[in-house]
Protein backbone atom coordinates (compact mmCIF):
# COMPACT_ATOMS: atom_id res chain seq x y z
CA UNK A 1 0.00 0.00 0.00
CA UNK A 2 2.87 2.39 0.56
CA UNK A 3 3.19 2.41 -3.13
CA UNK A 4 -0.57 3.30 -3.73
CA UNK A 5 0.07 6.34 -0.69
CA UNK A 6 3.31 7.56 -2.82
CA UNK A 7 1.16 7.33 -6.31
CA UNK A 8 -1.56 9.65 -4.52
CA UNK A 9 1.27 11.85 -3.42
CA UNK A 10 2.86 12.68 -6.38
CA UNK A 11 -0.94 13.31 -8.22
CA UNK A 12 -1.26 16.15 -5.80
CA UNK A 13 1.89 18.21 -7.21
CA UNK A 14 1.94 16.38 -10.63
CA UNK A 15 -0.63 18.31 -12.82
CA UNK A 16 0.91 21.88 -10.93
CA UNK A 17 4.78 21.48 -11.47
CA UNK A 18 3.14 21.07 -15.07
CA UNK A 19 1.71 24.25 -14.90
CA UNK A 20 4.30 26.13 -13.23
CA UNK A 21 6.85 24.74 -15.56
CA UNK A 22 4.79 25.96 -18.82
CA UNK A 23 4.75 29.49 -17.15
CA UNK A 24 8.14 29.52 -16.45
CA UNK A 25 8.80 28.76 -19.65
CA UNK A 26 6.55 31.15 -21.61
CA UNK A 27 7.77 34.06 -19.45
CA UNK A 28 4.45 34.42 -16.85
CA UNK A 29 3.67 34.11 -13.07
CA UNK A 30 1.52 31.56 -13.46
CA UNK A 31 -0.58 29.73 -10.87
CA UNK A 32 0.26 27.84 -7.54
CA UNK A 33 1.63 24.52 -7.65
CA UNK A 34 -1.25 23.57 -6.08
CA UNK A 35 -4.06 25.62 -8.24
CA UNK A 36 -5.44 22.67 -10.10
CA UNK A 37 -6.23 20.45 -6.89
CA UNK A 38 -8.36 24.08 -5.44
CA UNK A 39 -9.65 23.86 -8.58
CA UNK A 40 -11.30 20.15 -8.55
CA UNK A 41 -11.67 20.71 -4.69
CA UNK A 42 -14.19 23.54 -5.56
CA UNK A 43 -15.80 21.48 -7.97
CA UNK A 44 -16.60 18.01 -5.28
CA UNK A 45 -18.79 21.05 -3.37
CA UNK A 46 -20.14 21.71 -6.40
CA UNK A 47 -23.52 19.54 -7.52
CA UNK A 48 -23.44 17.96 -10.89
CA UNK A 49 -26.22 19.32 -13.70
CA UNK A 50 -27.40 16.25 -16.45
CA UNK A 51 -28.93 16.61 -19.36
CA UNK A 52 -32.37 15.06 -20.02
CA UNK A 53 -31.43 12.96 -23.39
CA UNK A 54 -28.60 11.07 -20.99
CA UNK A 55 -29.06 8.13 -19.30
CA UNK A 56 -27.74 6.38 -16.50
CA UNK A 57 -24.16 5.37 -18.83
CA UNK A 58 -23.37 9.18 -18.32
CA UNK A 59 -23.45 9.13 -14.95
CA UNK A 60 -21.38 6.02 -14.04
CA UNK A 61 -18.51 6.74 -16.64
CA UNK A 62 -16.60 8.94 -14.16
CA UNK A 63 -16.66 6.96 -11.38
CA UNK A 64 -15.62 3.48 -13.47
CA UNK A 65 -13.10 5.68 -15.15
CA UNK A 66 -11.69 6.64 -11.97
CA UNK A 67 -12.06 3.12 -10.35
CA UNK A 68 -10.04 1.01 -12.89
CA UNK A 69 -7.65 3.64 -12.73
CA UNK A 70 -7.51 3.12 -9.02
CA UNK A 71 -7.30 -0.38 -9.67
CA UNK A 72 -4.90 -0.33 -11.79
CA UNK A 73 -2.62 0.97 -9.36
CA UNK A 74 -2.99 -1.87 -7.39
CA UNK A 75 -1.27 -4.12 -9.76
CA UNK A 76 1.73 -1.31 -10.66
CA UNK A 77 5.29 -2.28 -8.79
CA UNK A 78 6.84 0.49 -6.87
CA UNK A 79 10.78 0.45 -6.36
CA UNK A 80 11.88 -1.67 -3.79
CA UNK A 81 7.83 -1.98 -3.16
CA UNK A 82 6.10 -5.05 -4.16
CA UNK A 83 2.39 -4.08 -6.30
CA UNK A 84 -0.67 -5.04 -3.62
CA UNK A 85 -2.36 -7.53 -6.05
CA UNK A 86 0.16 -8.95 -8.44
CA UNK A 87 0.46 -11.80 -10.12
CA UNK A 88 1.75 -13.77 -13.30
CA UNK A 89 0.48 -11.90 -16.46
CA UNK A 90 -0.90 -8.72 -14.28
CA UNK A 91 -0.16 -6.49 -17.13
CA UNK A 92 -2.41 -8.19 -19.45
CA UNK A 93 -5.64 -7.03 -16.68
CA UNK A 94 -3.44 -3.53 -15.95
CA UNK A 95 -3.68 -2.77 -19.95
CA UNK A 96 -7.51 -3.63 -20.03
CA UNK A 97 -8.64 -2.21 -16.80
CA UNK A 98 -7.57 1.02 -18.13
CA UNK A 99 -9.26 -0.26 -21.53
CA UNK A 100 -12.53 -0.92 -19.43
CA UNK A 101 -12.05 2.92 -18.11
CA UNK A 102 -11.68 4.50 -21.58
CA UNK A 103 -14.72 2.47 -22.93
CA UNK A 104 -16.94 3.81 -20.45
CA UNK A 105 -15.93 7.37 -20.67
CA UNK A 106 -16.31 6.88 -24.44
CA UNK A 107 -19.68 6.34 -23.97
CA UNK A 108 -20.58 8.62 -22.00
CA UNK A 109 -19.47 11.07 -24.51
CA UNK A 110 -21.83 9.09 -26.72
CA UNK A 111 -24.88 8.89 -24.25
CA UNK A 112 -25.21 13.32 -24.46
CA UNK A 113 -26.36 12.56 -28.26
CA UNK A 114 -23.70 15.56 -28.94
CA UNK A 115 -22.20 15.13 -32.85
CA UNK A 116 -19.21 17.28 -31.44
CA UNK A 117 -18.63 14.58 -27.99
CA UNK A 118 -19.03 11.74 -30.47
CA UNK A 119 -16.42 13.51 -32.97
CA UNK A 120 -14.08 13.39 -30.00
CA UNK A 121 -15.03 9.92 -29.16
CA UNK A 122 -14.52 8.87 -32.52
CA UNK A 123 -11.08 10.40 -31.90
CA UNK A 124 -10.11 8.93 -28.58
CA UNK A 125 -10.90 5.35 -28.82
CA UNK A 126 -9.32 5.97 -32.92
CA UNK A 127 -6.07 6.94 -30.39
CA UNK A 128 -5.98 4.36 -27.57
CA UNK A 129 -6.88 1.42 -30.20
CA UNK A 130 -3.63 2.26 -32.10
CA UNK A 131 -1.68 2.90 -29.25
CA UNK A 132 -2.44 -0.71 -27.52
CA UNK A 133 -0.11 -2.56 -29.74
CA UNK A 134 2.79 -0.63 -28.68
CA UNK A 135 2.31 -1.22 -25.21
CA UNK A 136 2.12 -4.93 -25.61
CA UNK A 137 5.14 -5.66 -28.03
CA UNK A 138 6.96 -3.47 -25.43
CA UNK A 139 6.02 -5.41 -22.06
CA UNK A 140 6.24 -8.38 -24.36
CA UNK A 141 9.85 -7.58 -24.97
CA UNK A 142 10.77 -7.17 -21.49
CA UNK A 143 8.82 -10.25 -20.77
CA UNK A 144 10.89 -11.80 -23.09
CA UNK A 145 14.08 -10.17 -21.25
CA UNK A 146 13.89 -11.01 -18.02
CA UNK A 147 12.32 -14.49 -18.58
CA UNK A 148 8.92 -13.43 -16.07
CA UNK A 149 5.57 -12.85 -16.74
CA UNK A 150 4.61 -10.58 -14.08
CA UNK A 151 5.72 -7.22 -13.99
CA UNK A 152 6.77 -6.79 -10.42
CA UNK A 153 9.20 -9.76 -11.51
CA UNK A 154 9.99 -8.52 -15.13
CA UNK A 155 11.28 -5.21 -13.37
CA UNK A 156 13.06 -6.71 -10.84
CA UNK A 157 15.15 -8.64 -12.88
CA UNK A 158 15.95 -5.81 -15.46
CA UNK A 159 17.89 -3.94 -12.70
CA UNK A 160 20.46 -7.19 -13.25
CA UNK A 161 20.31 -7.53 -17.18
CA UNK A 162 23.44 -5.62 -17.83
CA UNK A 163 23.98 -3.70 -21.09
CA UNK A 164 20.38 -5.26 -22.44
CA UNK A 165 18.48 -3.45 -19.86
CA UNK A 166 19.87 0.24 -21.47
CA UNK A 167 18.93 -0.38 -24.64
CA UNK A 168 15.53 -1.71 -23.66
CA UNK A 169 15.12 0.77 -20.89
CA UNK A 170 15.83 3.58 -22.68
CA UNK A 171 12.94 2.34 -25.80
CA UNK A 172 10.80 1.16 -23.05
CA UNK A 173 11.07 4.58 -21.63
CA UNK A 174 10.74 6.85 -24.70
CA UNK A 175 7.76 4.93 -25.10
CA UNK A 176 5.94 4.92 -22.04
CA UNK A 177 6.01 8.80 -22.42
CA UNK A 178 5.00 8.92 -25.80
CA UNK A 179 1.88 6.50 -24.45
CA UNK A 180 1.08 8.70 -21.56
CA UNK A 181 0.88 11.84 -23.48
CA UNK A 182 -1.77 10.14 -25.79
CA UNK A 183 -3.50 8.34 -23.38
CA UNK A 184 -4.13 11.67 -21.67
CA UNK A 185 -4.60 13.53 -24.87
CA UNK A 186 -2.03 15.94 -24.48
CA UNK A 187 0.52 17.25 -26.59
CA UNK A 188 1.61 16.06 -29.66
CA UNK A 189 -2.04 14.10 -30.03
CA UNK A 190 -4.29 17.02 -28.36
CA UNK A 191 -3.82 20.59 -26.71
CA UNK A 192 -5.99 20.67 -23.26
CA UNK A 193 -5.74 24.43 -23.86
CA UNK A 194 -7.54 24.28 -27.19
CA UNK A 195 -11.58 25.42 -27.17
CA UNK A 196 -12.14 24.45 -30.55
CA UNK A 197 -14.49 22.13 -30.78
CA UNK A 198 -13.31 20.63 -34.30
CA UNK A 199 -10.09 20.01 -33.22
CA UNK A 200 -10.50 19.09 -29.62
CA UNK A 201 -10.18 15.70 -28.36
CA UNK A 202 -10.69 14.92 -24.85
CA UNK A 203 -11.96 18.28 -23.34
CA UNK A 204 -14.79 18.16 -25.84
CA UNK A 205 -15.71 14.38 -24.12
CA UNK A 206 -16.18 16.24 -20.94
CA UNK A 207 -18.10 19.10 -21.86
CA UNK A 208 -21.40 17.90 -20.55
CA UNK A 209 -19.68 16.58 -16.82
CA UNK A 210 -19.99 19.27 -14.48
CA UNK A 211 -19.25 19.69 -10.44
CA UNK A 212 -18.24 16.03 -8.72
CA UNK A 213 -18.68 14.40 -11.92
CA UNK A 214 -15.91 16.79 -13.54
CA UNK A 215 -14.00 16.41 -10.18
CA UNK A 216 -13.44 12.78 -10.72
CA UNK A 217 -12.60 12.86 -14.73
CA UNK A 218 -9.70 15.21 -13.56
CA UNK A 219 -8.89 12.92 -10.56
CA UNK A 220 -8.56 10.15 -12.49
CA UNK A 221 -6.35 11.56 -15.02
CA UNK A 222 -3.96 13.22 -12.75
CA UNK A 223 -3.26 9.25 -11.39
CA UNK A 224 -3.17 7.96 -15.00
CA UNK A 225 -0.49 10.25 -15.26
CA UNK A 226 1.45 8.75 -12.28
CA UNK A 227 0.97 5.36 -13.80
CA UNK A 228 3.14 5.91 -16.45
CA UNK A 229 5.54 7.78 -14.08
CA UNK A 230 5.43 4.81 -11.80
CA UNK A 231 6.32 2.36 -14.45
CA UNK A 232 9.30 4.57 -15.45
CA UNK A 233 10.65 5.06 -12.12
CA UNK A 234 11.22 1.00 -12.08
CA UNK A 235 13.36 1.78 -14.94
CA UNK A 236 15.63 3.76 -13.19
CA UNK A 237 15.76 2.13 -9.83
CA UNK A 238 19.15 1.47 -8.90
CA UNK A 239 20.05 -2.15 -8.86
CA UNK A 240 20.65 -2.95 -4.89
CA UNK A 241 22.96 -5.33 -2.87
CA UNK A 242 21.59 -8.71 -1.17
CA UNK A 243 22.93 -7.84 1.92
CA UNK A 244 21.52 -11.45 3.94
CA UNK A 245 23.32 -12.80 1.65
CA UNK A 246 26.25 -10.90 2.67
CA UNK A 247 25.90 -10.70 6.16
CA UNK A 248 26.44 -14.93 5.53
CA UNK A 249 28.93 -14.91 3.63
CA UNK A 250 30.66 -12.77 6.08
CA UNK A 251 29.80 -14.50 9.15
CA UNK A 252 28.75 -11.09 10.64
CA UNK A 253 27.66 -11.65 14.37
CA UNK A 254 23.59 -11.83 14.48
CA UNK A 255 23.05 -8.86 16.69
CA UNK A 256 25.40 -6.63 14.46
CA UNK A 257 23.85 -7.63 11.61
CA UNK A 258 20.53 -7.10 12.68
CA UNK A 259 21.17 -3.38 13.65
CA UNK A 260 23.21 -2.73 9.96
CA UNK A 261 20.12 -4.72 8.28
CA UNK A 262 17.58 -2.70 9.88
CA UNK A 263 19.51 0.61 8.81
CA UNK A 264 19.89 -0.36 5.51
CA UNK A 265 16.14 -1.60 5.11
CA UNK A 266 15.49 2.00 6.71
CA UNK A 267 18.30 3.33 4.03
CA UNK A 268 16.80 1.08 0.70
CA UNK A 269 13.42 2.67 1.98
CA UNK A 270 14.07 6.36 1.91
CA UNK A 271 15.78 5.81 -1.08
CA UNK A 272 13.00 3.89 -3.30
CA UNK A 273 10.57 6.85 -2.07
CA UNK A 274 13.16 9.64 -2.96
CA UNK A 275 13.65 8.10 -6.49
CA UNK A 276 9.82 7.17 -7.18
CA UNK A 277 8.89 10.91 -6.47
CA UNK A 278 11.98 12.70 -7.81
CA UNK A 279 11.10 10.12 -11.65
CA UNK A 280 7.26 11.94 -11.06
CA UNK A 281 8.77 15.53 -10.80
CA UNK A 282 11.41 15.24 -13.56
CA UNK A 283 8.11 13.30 -15.76
CA UNK A 284 6.05 16.24 -14.96
CA UNK A 285 8.52 18.93 -15.84
CA UNK A 286 9.20 17.40 -18.51
CA UNK A 287 5.45 17.57 -20.18
CA UNK A 288 5.23 21.03 -18.94
CA UNK A 289 8.91 21.41 -21.30
CA UNK A 290 7.18 19.38 -24.02
CA UNK A 291 3.84 21.29 -24.15
CA UNK A 292 5.67 24.77 -23.89
CA UNK A 293 7.72 24.22 -27.27
CA UNK A 294 6.36 21.59 -28.68
CA UNK A 295 3.47 21.90 -31.77
CA UNK A 296 0.72 20.11 -31.98
CA UNK A 297 0.06 17.79 -35.41
CA UNK A 298 -2.50 17.74 -37.87
CA UNK A 299 -5.51 15.52 -36.85
CA UNK A 300 -4.43 13.64 -39.98
CA UNK A 301 -1.30 12.72 -38.91
CA UNK A 302 -1.79 11.76 -35.40
CA UNK A 303 -2.29 8.28 -36.59
CA UNK A 304 0.56 8.12 -38.50
CA UNK A 305 2.60 9.25 -35.61
CA UNK A 306 0.97 6.62 -32.91
CA UNK A 307 1.72 3.42 -35.30
CA UNK A 308 5.10 4.91 -35.61
CA UNK A 309 5.35 3.92 -31.80
CA UNK A 310 4.68 0.46 -32.73
CA UNK A 311 7.23 0.50 -35.13
CA UNK A 312 9.52 1.56 -32.79
CA UNK A 313 8.21 -1.23 -29.81
CA UNK A 314 8.65 -3.95 -32.59
CA UNK A 315 11.85 -2.57 -33.36
CA UNK A 316 12.81 -3.18 -29.42
CA UNK A 317 11.03 -7.08 -29.84
CA UNK A 318 13.60 -7.77 -32.97
CA UNK A 319 16.72 -6.10 -31.26
CA UNK A 320 15.70 -8.58 -28.03
CA UNK A 321 15.26 -11.81 -29.73
CA UNK A 322 19.17 -11.12 -31.73
CA UNK A 323 20.90 -10.24 -28.36
CA UNK A 324 19.28 -13.00 -26.59
CA UNK A 325 20.04 -15.40 -29.64
CA UNK A 326 16.16 -16.65 -29.38
CA UNK A 327 16.00 -15.30 -32.98
CA UNK A 328 18.78 -17.73 -34.34
CA UNK A 329 17.56 -20.89 -33.18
Amino acid sequence: MTGALLAIVSAVFFPGIILRVKSIASGRKGPGILQPWKNIILLFRKSSVFSTTTSFIFRLAPAVYLATICCALMLLPFPGMPSVLGFEGDFILFAYLLALGKLLFILGALDTGSSFEGMGANREALYSMLTEPAFFILLGTLSLLSGQFSMQSIFHNLQFAGEFSLITGGIAIYLLVQIAMIENSRMPVDDPRTHLELTMVHEVMILDYSGLDLALIQTATNLKFVLYGGLIANFLMPAVADWSTLASTWHVACDTWHVARDTWHLLDATLNVSIFLVVEAVFAAAIGLMESFRARKKLAKNPQFIVTLSSIALIGFILVLLLTRNLIR
